[in-house]
């Protein structure tokens, strides 16, 4: 050998992937709820006109 080993990993079934993909495990949803508690409020204020000033900026370089 040299040392180097694979890993092997069996497939998972479509629907525990979707699943893992949504995260909707127990503590999954405690985790988007609690994120969501906290960080709502500052995902909804308005952007500041000088970040979308740098934004806009760099997209006509």
């Amino acid at each position: 050998m040299n040392g180097s080993k694979k890993h092997n990993q069996s497939p998972k079934a479509p629907d525990q992937e979707a699943r893992t993909m949504r995260d909707e495990t127990p503590f999954g949803i405690w985790l988007s709820r609690g994120l969501h508690k906290l960080f709502d409020d500052i995902a909804h204020e308005p952007i500041p006109e000088y970040l979308l000033k740098l934004i806009e900026d760099d997209r006509s370089r």
